[in-house]
């Protein structure tokens, strides 16, 4: 089995679309999204379909934390053991409601936000293990590997990290303001988005990769990149465009 964890996606559909295709899952295969799916790109709606089709795990972003906490819907504790029940039926869904963390707009045509709504309850929580995926191995040398949105802080078990730590932290409340990465040494390869780069962010140390960013900044004209902690390889989809930039008619 080979998993391939994707950074941030961000509304990407047509880069998501051409990854997957790229990756040619076999049926013991397993994409993993690191949250961050809809919000600021063109085509919320056709994120959801591609993750769909290819049967993809999901963690919670800062985004998607932000919409289900408006309908009561995200869970409080950091290892997401007290999700509430599924819902399927609301009110009419506004756009407003399917805005993600600072009121970013997730625009998704009226007849396809339910779907968003419970496509979302789907999610697996705040981090996922390799040993929550099933046949999922270790990293190329030998360690055992965990997702998560963001980050964690390190001066704790990721256990005790709350939703707001694991879907929001880039660096830590202390001296010199440090990345959270540069005061990991845990024994585990975190992988993690939230922070884009235009090359992914990878903290070593001992010769060991510890943690490895993998938002490229596709939405921002950057790419779309997958990884594999098994293999340790990456897959990388260019951006057709900067989809935060408006496009001015000729």
């Amino acid at each position: 089995m080979t998993t391939w964890i994707v950074g941030d996606i961000h509304g990407c559909a047509t880069e998501l679309c051409k990854l997957i295709e790229q990756l040619t899952l076999g049926d013991g295969d397993q994409l993993v999204s690191c949250g961050d799916l809809f919000h600021r790109g063109p085509d919320p709606a056709g994120v959801m379909d591609a993750l769909r089709s290819a049967n993809a795990l999901f963690i919670l972003g800062n985004h998607e934390r932000a919409v289900l906490r408006r309908m009561a819907l995200a869970p409080l504790s950091g290892d997401a053991s007290d999700r509430p029940p599924l819902r399927e039926d609301f009110p009419p869904i506004e756009p407003e409601d399917l805005a993600g963390d600072g009121g970013r707009p997730c625009h998704v045509e009226e007849s396809r936000r339910r779907d968003i709504l419970v496509f979302l309850q789907g999610h697996s929580g705040y981090y996922l293990r390799n040993t929550d995926i099933n046949g999922a191995g270790l990293t190329r040398d030998g360690r055992p590997w965990r997702v998560v949105h963001a980050g964690i802080d390190p001066r704790k078990p990721i256990e005790k990290n709350s939703p707001f730590e694991l879907t929001r932290t880039r660096r830590l409340d202390c001296r010199g303001k440090p990345w959270w990465f540069e005061r990991y040494e845990g024994k585990e390869l975190i992988l993690f988005g939230h922070s884009s780069s235009r090359l992914p962010i990878a903290h070593r140390s001992k010769r060991h990769l510890l943690s490895l960013g993998i938002d490229t900044a596709c939405v921002y004209g950057g790419a779309l990149t997958a990884y594999s902690p098994e293999l340790d390889q990456f897959v990388r989809i260019p951006a057709e465009r900067d989809y935060t930039r408006r496009v001015l008619a000729a």
